[in-house]
């Protein structure tokens, strides 16, 4: 069959937005780089219990070949934040809130490592792009539903003990890189 180039872009945003963000160019996650309001440049929706809302996810893409075992795959693993799809309304918002925030994203980048650890490991045959699609939506749904619980447990940061213990539970995750608590 040859060498095989396949390319796929997969994008998911988390939370209660799922779409995709042209607008503007999304920021790659980075251990140096935390979101400020600043990067929040969506229009708020105007309800009763939101005060923020961050668009983030998980994107890959790969190449590939031909080999005498199946097929050899390298691949790009990233989280993103999407600009024009977070937004925030600055008079509910506080540091704790953009706290709350920003451990959306991280989530998003413990999970990009999961998929990159899953990917890696995996043995691929001739039908390697249903493989790693399926890979792919696993990782997806743990994604959001661990998002889910942070939320859930968290109130949307409305319960500020339970915050602090997710950012230092996310936090250590980050630092040790060993994966989800």
């Amino acid at each position: 069959m040859g060498t095989i180039r396949n390319i796929v872009l997969a994008w998911v945003f988390c939370l209660s937005q799922h779409g995709l963000a042209q607008e503007s160019t999304p920021i790659a996650w980075d251990v140096s780089r935390k979101l400020a309001w600043e990067d929040f440049k969506g229009k708020p929706f105007k309800t009763a219990w939101a005060a923020a809302t961050t668009a983030s996810g998980i994107s890959y893409e790969y190449t590939g070949r031909e080999t005498k075992g199946g097929y050899e795959l390298e691949f790009s693993v990233g989280a993103y934040f999407y600009p024009e799809k977070s937004w925030y309304q600055p008079h509910l918002c506080d540091a704790l809130v953009l706290s709350h925030e920003q451990l959306h994203f991280d989530i998003s980048e413990l999970f990009a490592r999961k998929l990159r650890k899953q990917l890696v490991a995996a043995r691929f045959t001739k039908n390697a792009k249903a493989e790693v699609q399926e890979i792919y939506n696993r990782v997806l749904l743990e994604l959001n539903a661990y998002q889910s619980r942070y939320d859930q447990e968290t109130n949307y940061s409305r319960y500020p003990d339970k915050q602090l213990e997710w950012n230092r539970k996310i936090g250590d995750a980050l630092a040790n890189s060993a994966g989800l608590p």
